[in-house]
């Protein structure tokens, strides 16, 4: 058996108990045995990061520099190895699993720019002879918890700003996804980062995690997942009175007006809805279609759902790998069960496949005659699974696309550049998609939405220094 992969705690490798890394493709494939923290290694990685705080906030810009560009380097030079064990450990394709991978390349590299841009303010006082400068310094140690979906693209939009402006981090990566987590840390270990600066700690999210939020001497935390999970970290954090990113759930609408362009519209929902199986939370998973075209367009839908490759994330032809878990692919086969019970009415999709291998593959799902208040059209289902809801107008498809606890992200497939101005300007998300997916960001802009879906700052792009810096005004006598 390989040698198990450690936690990184403090510049050294840790042993302990651990865990096997099971493809979803095929149960019989363990990828390798990962580390499961204990909460005492989880405090002893919080102590790491504060000691080695002071030096490395006072780091100059081009050590900073340096560390972020070497691994973006390697991880674009590793594409197409960290793409395999992406496809691998979480279920996309390959092409997905690459796709993200070099999405991690490209932010460690906007990041490690940004480390040699950092700038601030020097204006005049209103009192005479008195200067003043305004400048952002890093909030110390920072708590990172990331989900299963995006395993290692995630984790670079949260480490590598954190460690662009200073702070030092401790690292929690979902338990079904160590691979890539520690193949990123590896990454990063011998680029050159100092002791400390980055600890690495894998286990339970109620021991490694629960550990992490507790700690007082964590000054930021920032976490991406679920709605109760997020919750329950934002009052704790009240408690501490320490900053608080929150990424959670999402509900998001895509409008289907009677002027789309159908076949840019069943693309967008095709890809939005289905692609990485469901499992994002930018996914479309409400469909508001105006009834004058309901017909026609769950016809095509119908068509390119059947022509849809469910199979092995690592076979060439796939276009949709497994769910990730048995857990989630229950969960799905539930809501699959809600949606009948509640009326709506099956198009497609929706049970288990058999494949070659044993692995967690499932047909998408289409619903047809829904109605917002059906808890398959106002609960996160995070599968392959979306409702259509057919509406009268642009009016009442507008209000129904903002008739939900969550505000992600939401779309409009239409030619009208009223209604699409009107959408974005109106639309209660925190992106606007016009004929595009509602899932696919770019690396340089900001991520985040409302509601129920996101809480703090914005992550990514230049947004990303208002959470993991802190302002200070500092004023001079001459």
């Amino acid at each position: 058996m390989p040698e198990p992969k450690m936690n990184l705690i403090d510049g050294a490798w840790i042993t302990g108990e651990t865990t096997p890394n099971i493809n979803p493709s095929d149960i019989s494939d363990v990828i390798g045995h990962y580390a499961r923290a204990s909460a005492d290694q989880a405090e002893d990685a919080i102590a790491a990061a504060k000691a080695a705080f002071p030096s490395w906030s006072r780091s100059g810009p081009l050590d900073r520099h340096k560390v972020l560009r070497a691994a973006a380097d390697e991880i674009l030079a590793r594409k197409d190895e960290l793409g395999r064990l992406l496809a691998r450990e979480e279920g996309k394709t390959l092409a997905e699993g690459i796709g993200e991978t070099v999405r991690a390349a490209q932010i460690f590299d906007f990041f490690a720019g940004e480390a040699l841009r950092l700038s601030g303010e020097a204006l005049p006082s209103i009192r005479p002879g008195v200067g003043v400068e305004i400048t952002r310094e890093p909030v110390g140690v920072v708590g990172i918890i990331t989900p299963w979906n995006f395993p290692i693209a995630i984790p670079a939009w949260k480490i590598a700003p954190a460690l662009c402006y200073g702070n030092t981090v401790v690292f929690k990566p979902a338990d079904l996804v160590p691979g890539c987590a520690w193949a990123l840390v590896d990454i990063l270990h011998r680029a050159g980062l100092p002791d400390g600066v980055l600890n690495l700690v894998m286990g339970r999210g109620s021991v490694v995690g629960q550990a992490i939020v507790d700690s007082p001497d964590v000054a930021a935390l920032t976490f991406t997942g679920s709605v109760p999970t997020g919750a329950a970290l934002a009052a704790k954090s009240a408690e501490l009175m320490r900053k608080v990113q929150l990424e959670m759930g999402g509900k998001n609408p895509f409008v289907v007006l009677a002027d789309a362009d159908l076949d840019v519209a069943v693309d967008c929902v095709v890809q939005g809805a289905f692609f990485s199986t469901g499992q994002r939370c930018t996914a479309s998973s409400r469909i508001i279609v105006e009834e004058a075209v309901q017909d026609a367009f769950l016809a095509r839908m119908t068509e390119r759902m059947s022509a849809l490759r469910v199979g092995d994330a690592l076979a060439p032809d796939t276009q949709i790998g497994p769910v990730v878990d048995e857990n989630q692919l229950n969960q799905n086969e539930g809501y699959i069960e809600i949606g009948k019970a509640e009326g709506a009415r099956l198009v497609t999709g929706g049970e288990r496949l058999k494949r070659e291998t044993d692995g967690f593959f499932q047909a998408p799902a289409l619903f047809a005659d829904c109605t917002n208040q059906m808890r398959i059209a106002r609960e996160e289902i995070f599968g392959p699974v979306a409702a259509v809801i057919p509406v009268k107008d642009y009016d009442e498809a507008l209000a129904v696309a903002n008739d939900t606890e969550f505000g992600l992200s939401a779309g409009i497939a239409t030619t009208s550049l009223k209604h699409a101005t009107h959408f974005k300007r109106n639309a209660e998300a925190g992106m606007v998609m016009v004929n595009l997916p509602t899932a696919g960001v770019d690396f340089h802009v900001p991520f985040g939405g409302r509601k129920a879906s996101s809480l703090g700052s914005r992550e990514q792009g230049r947004y990303a220094a208002e959470f993991f810096t802190t302002v200070k005004t500092a004023y001079t006598l001459a």
